[in-house]
């Protein structure tokens, strides 16, 4: 049988369980990322898992193209129970990618399924735009 020493006054054998630095909390904001190059253009694919569409922000400015998304933590109700331990990440996060000077909004299209974000956007193009910040809009 193995013993958890005692590490506080106030006893609670779960606190002090996922308190141990086992379970100490990574939180990973980076956005996991795949980019491939396929004829005249790239996608990119981003696992943005759990988040609403709507909380997702796609944007242009100054060659960069710049993903951000957000998830509102939920208010916790004791009569709903306690959390003794909790790795989903709540909060925001964001991704910026050199694109180059030459792209505007209208070259870009996203999509957004199954938590994967998908993005398509054209090689760079000669001709210089103005350097606006603009949004990409994100389809089903």
């Amino acid at each position: 049988m193995m013993m958890i020493p005692r590490r506080r006054d106030n006893f609670d054998l779960f606190d002090d369980l996922f308190s141990d630095p086992f379970f100490e909390k990574r939180e990973n904001k980076l956005m996991r990322t795949d980019i491939k190059e396929k004829g005249d253009h790239y996608l990119i694919d981003i696992d943005l898992p759990g988040y609403d569409k709507d909380n997702i922000k796609i944007s242009i400015d100054n060659g960069y193209l710049t993903i951000s998304a957000s998830m509102d933590k939920k208010v916790e109700n004791e009569k709903e129970g306690k959390f003794i331990h909790q790795e989903r990440y709540i909060g925001e996060c964001s991704r910026s990618f050199y694109v180059g000077d030459t792209l505007k909004e209208s070259d870009i299209k996203a999509s957004f399924k199954n938590g994967t974000l998908k993005i398509t956007l054209p090689k760079q193009k000669q001709e210089k735009i103005e350097k606006e910040k603009k949004y990409i809009p994100i389809d089903e």
